[in-house]
């Protein structure tokens, strides 16, 4: 079933939107230009009003959602799709090293009480993490996302309560 946007709100220079990249600024229109920025996080957008779809300029290849009339949908790259294997890859880059370290601790167990016997499992443990970390700042990095904007400005939503 596809969803057809509402018409009474479809996507305009003049209009106030939130920002698909940090979520928590507005996009509106640039004075005397056609093209959208974000107060927060000060990223600039292209619309093609027609197809009612944004662009990220900055950026090559540039992010484009879809106004729905209400919020935006997906965020996808000109020629790069996510497969599968992408996913079984950053599975298996999280899943081994940590089953690997887990392993070793398992076989080779240390002392039951020595100083350092919490060392195997917290190692274990700082392993998961750190993999995942990686994986998560990647997609971070793929795709600009401002986690600095975001806490700043959500940090100040907090204060004003």
């Amino acid at each position: 079933m596809q969803y057809l946007p509402d018409l009474t709100n479809r996507l305009h220079y003049q209009g106030i939107y939130p920002c698909p990249i940090c979520r928590v600024g507005q996009i509106q229109g640039m004075p005397l230009m056609d093209a959208l920025a974000c107060e927060a996080c000060r990223h600039i957008f292209v619309a093609d009003l027609e197809q009612q779809l944004l662009k990220m300029t900055d950026r090559q290849p540039p992010l484009t959602w879809r106004w729905n009339g209400k919020n935006w949908v997906g965020a996808h790259l000109q020629g790069v799709e996510w497969g599968w294997m992408t996913w079984i890859f950053a599975a298996a880059f999280v899943i081994l090293p940590t089953t690997l370290i887990g392993v070793a601790a398992y076989t080779f167990p240390p002392t039951p009480g020595s100083r350092l016997a919490w060392l195997p499992l917290a190692w274990t443990g700082l392993t998961f993490l750190l993999h995942f970390a990686v994986i998560v700042w990647l997609l971070m990095e793929f795709y600009q996302f401002p986690l600095r904007v975001y806490l700043r400005t959500r940090r100040r939503r907090l204060l004003r309560r």
